[in-house]
């Protein structure tokens, strides 16, 4: 199986797992929460994401260019994924917006709340290593931002849209520039 395959096949189980357990709570429909999803929710939600998407990609970028931590975290996450093609940069983003949000903010949060599922959320983003702490400490506090902007709106359109620009563009940026290491010039340089 390729790796686009095992991307598919892992998200769609999440998002599988997440009709499940809506269909057993009785709820019908996972991407909107009934009464307070409206036609002006629905069509600023995805704005919002955008919004936001485009705000954590701005200060991704700021940090790898400010930060030794956020440096050594982009270079280690290069070496764990290795080279992506944008196939699977698109699949990947695609595959993990809609399978995380189906589950953790569709399917958890009106059993669990904000926060538990938000908890949740970055307990699965846990890296090998202490160094992978603040991409914990991020999926926390996105989590909780995706959350209460479901609650707001209605609908998972906003924290799907955002999770799905942060995940596309960092991984474009992960994958197409390798930085310095810590301590050195703060310029990305394109991996040739």
């Amino acid at each position: 199986m390729t790796r686009a395959g095992l991307i598919l096949a892992l998200y769609g189980s999440l998002a599988l797992i997440a009709i499940l357990v809506s269909a057993a709570r009785g709820d019908v429909d996972i991407y909107r929460i009934e009464g307070v999803s409206t036609p002006l929710f629905m069509a600023l939600s995805p704005l919002i994401g955008v919004a936001l998407g485009l705000t954590v990609v701005f200060m991704s970028r700021l940090a790898v260019h400010r930060f030794d931590w956020a440096r050594r975290l982009h270079n280690d996450f290069r070496q764990i994924l290795g080279k992506l093609s944008y196939k699977e940069i698109l699949v990947l983003a695609v595959a993990s917006s809609v399978g995380e949000e189906l589950l953790f903010r569709g399917a958890l949060q009106p059993i669990i709340g904000v926060w538990a599922q938000a908890i949740v959320f970055a307990l699965l983003h846990i890296g090998p290593g202490l160094r992978f702490l603040p991409w914990t400490a991020s999926a926390l506090v996105l989590g909780l931002v995706f959350g209460f902007i479901f609650q707001l709106t209605g609908d998972l359109g906003g924290p799907m849209v955002a999770h799905f620009a942060i995940n596309y563009m960092n991984l474009h940026f992960i994958a197409r520039f390798e930085l310095p290491e810590p301590g050195g010039p703060s310029r990305a340089a394109a991996k040739v």
